[in-house]
């Protein structure tokens, strides 16, 4: 996410920190580099000139100059200043209202409304213990309905049907109705894309607005079209009261010029951003978490919540109970931490949340895939169950058995069983000396090729 942006802005922090005293020409030369990166990130000029002017006033005033380190207190004021623009906190959904509240969804085509329709249907239920209908609006995209039935179903969400005949407004008021004979808690309402200068759509879901009175009405927009989703944005809040904004395909958008132009544009904040295309991959957005991936120093917090939601603490408290009782870690247990790996976003999730991975050159950061873990993951599962319970009875023509089963070469196994038996020694490790010892036996390195392959 956002990987170009910062690439840039890392590199400009590095350099700065290394600064024992900030002068008039150094301090010139990194905002002159942090401007160039907001505007090939796409950020909207008004929004990079209003930012490179507050950076540059507080830089060169006594809260820097003064201090013990200005490098490091200039990236200090570089990280507050990210977070101001894009709204200092996150600003959660109002549900606080007799049920049910009305969530309306609005936006382009193609911005993505029916699968964020869905996967706010999923967070709700699932993070805010939420009962939630969904409802399609859109009666003029072939196959919609479907889609948004569909989804329903893949969520554990409550779906009002609706067809291409029926009139929006009236679809809406009869799912609406349908939730309050249910007690159901949150009603969302997908809406058909439409231009803002299509003055028939735009009346009809003025329309929809007017009869639901929704306590939110979210603009649903594409990350991956820079300045003209916040410009976008603004012309549709011209038109409709919105309470907020989903930025989409953010996983995609190597430049996050969205991000950093929507709230200062729009004033109105950013509360989800896409993450991936599948329905989990929706997070809150909080601009302090994001401002900090931004210049390369992780987001650890949103690491840590994702590892309480996902990670599976029985498996993890059974491996624990077999390790310290200096029980062998065995390949079905390395296949659970590969598939728990999965199951909290996967390499290239975890990576863009720890901390110094933006400092990676980029032809590394290329090597790391999830389709490795995967291919990891299809080797074992070719194993029998001896084999993955006694590894070391895998010679040549088991190799190649379990390469042709897995559809790989036998390279490949013999790369998982290297990567493996580095496992199992930390495992070892950790059962003799506590993760203290097992720490120092690395000496500060990922075991040879897991899961980062060349690196």
């Amino acid at each position: 996410m956002f990987d170009n942006l910062t690439e840039r802005l890392s590199r400009t922090i590095r350099n700065l920190r290394g600064q024992g005293r900030l002068t008039e020409d150094n301090i010139k030369e990194t905002l002159r580099e942090v401007r160039m990166a907001l505007l090939e990130a796409d950020v909207a000029l008004p929004v990079v000139k209003d930012f490179i002017d507050r950076v540059r006033e507080r830089a060169s005033g006594q809260e820097v100059l003064k201090s013990l380190s200005p490098g490091q207190t200039l990236v200090k004021v570089v990280n507050e200043e990210l977070i101001r623009v894009m709204g200092e906190a996150n600003d959660a959904l109002n549900l606080n209202v007799q049920p049910p509240a009305v969530i309306l969804m609005a936006g382009l085509q193609g911005s993505g409304k029916t699968t964020s329709s869905a996967k706010l249907a999923l967070w709700l239920r699932e993070r805010a213990r939420k009962s939630v209908l969904l409802a399609s609006c859109d009666i003029y995209r072939p196959a919609a309905i479907d889609q948004l039935k569909t989804l329903a179903g893949q969520v554990e969400a409550e779906f009002f049907p609706s067809y291409p005949d029926q009139d929006p407004v009236a679809i809406a008021q009869e799912a609406v109705s349908q939730a309050r004979k249910r007690h159901i808690d949150v009603v969302i309402i997908d809406t058909a894309g439409r231009l803002h200068i299509d003055a028939e759509m735009m009346d009809e879901i003025r329309r929809l607005h007017e009869t639901l009175q929704p306590v939110e009405t979210l603009f649903v927009v594409d990350s991956m079209t820079g300045q003209d989703a916040a410009n976008t944005a603004r012309t549709f809040n011209e038109a409709l009261p919105l309470t907020g904004v989903i930025l989409t395909k953010t996983d995609g958008d190597a430049r996050g010029g969205a991000a950093l132009s929507i709230r200062a544009i729009t004033g109105k904040p950013i509360k989800f951003l896409g993450v991936g295309e599948k329905t989990a991959a929706l997070e809150p957005f909080h601009p302090d978490r994001l401002a900090s991936r931004i210049l390369g120093m992780g987001d650890v917090l949103s690491l840590v919540e994702e590892a309480e939601r996902k990670v599976d603490k029985e498996k993890v408290a059974r491996l624990a109970s077999k390790i310290s009782k200096g029980k062998r870690f065995d390949m079905d247990d390395f296949r659970e931490q590969l598939e728990q790996m999965l199951n909290m976003g996967g390499l290239t999730g975890l990576m863009d949340k720890l901390p110094g991975m933006g400092q990676l050159p980029q032809k590394a950061k290329d090597m790391v895939n999830d389709r490795e873990i995967h291919r990891m993951v299809a080797i074992i599962n070719s194993m029998t169950r001896q084999e993955r319970s006694f590894p070391d009875v895998i010679k040549g023509s088991r190799r190649r058995r379990i390469a042709v089963g897995s559809g790989t070469q036998v390279q490949d196994v013999n790369r998982l069983l290297k990567q493996y038996l580095q496992m199992r020694k930390m495992m070892q490790k950790m059962s003799r000396g506590g993760m203290g010892n097992m720490l120092r036996g690395l000496k500060g390195k990922v075991p040879q090729g897991f899961p980062f392959q060349g690196l």
